[in-house]
């Protein structure tokens, strides 16, 4: 899903290294969605037009997708599909995952030559080894710490050696990050913010090789930094 939005509100607090989820979080994340799809759809009308750090950063992963030779990639969480279109219009054999029926049904009529799914980021309908990139763009902000590593190694399983991941996601650097994420009530479900070189870990747990991240303040109320990370599978 398209969940990078600057108008959330948030009361953050510490998570005590045990996630208390008051039914399947994926269930509420999808009704959740469903519920803003319009809006979702009216707020990135123009795209990636006033967010030049995520759209910088997707064309560099779109142009080292390229230099794989392998132009097929998946736009995980893809929301109302702009982002698919935007990996479409730069070269690669893009196609959508989402995990909210009201987001791919959008993206569907919005981008008719384009191929959208419903899927969840832990169960991907992809072949082991056959994408030459994965965009994770703040799509794995609602999953919880616990289950943080399932997903990463899902995107991993897809990934052809070589290919590239980038994830974008709300993010804490410095002394006062602290070691662990914390959550907050982002305005469509709850999220999480990461510690970015805890983030940077799990991708290295999972055997991802960061070679890239820019963090970035947006100047919203969040109080969050923005990140994105590129990674490889060797």
């Amino acid at each position: 899903m398209a969940e990078h939005t600057e108008h959330t509100e948030h009361t953050a607090h510490a998570e005590n290294g045990e996630h208390r989820e008051r039914g399947d979080y994926r269930e509420a994340t999808r009704a959740a969605y469903d519920g803003v799809v319009e809006l979702y759809a009216s707020m990135f009308a123009d795209g990636l037009e006033t967010h030049p750090f995520s759209r910088n950063m997707i064309g560099t992963f779109a142009e080292l997708v390229r230099g794989t030779g392998n132009l097929r990639a998946a736009d995980v969480g893809c929301g109302p599909g702009h982002l698919t279109a935007m990996l479409h219009g730069l070269g690669l054999d893009a196609f959508g995952l989402d995990l909210s029926p009201g987001m791919v049904d959008h993206a569907r009529r919005a981008h008719p030559a384009l191929r959208f799914e419903e899927a969840g980021m832990e169960a991907l309908p992809v072949e082991d080894g056959t994408l030459g990139g994965v965009l994770a763009h703040y799509s794995m902000i609602h999953t919880p710490p616990s289950g943080l590593s399932a997903v990463l190694a899902e995107q991993m399983r897809v990934l052809a050696p070589g290919g590239l991941l980038l994830v974008s996601f709300f993010a804490m650097d410095g002394p006062e990050a602290g070691a662990e994420p914390v959550r907050f009530d982002h305005k469509v479900a709850p999220a999480y913010c990461w510690p970015v070189d805890r983030f940077a870990a799990l991708l290295a747990e999972a055997g991802f090789v960061t070679f890239a991240r820019l963090l970035h303040d947006p100047a919203s109320e969040r109080g969050f930094l923005d990140a994105h990370l590129l990674a490889r599978r060797p």
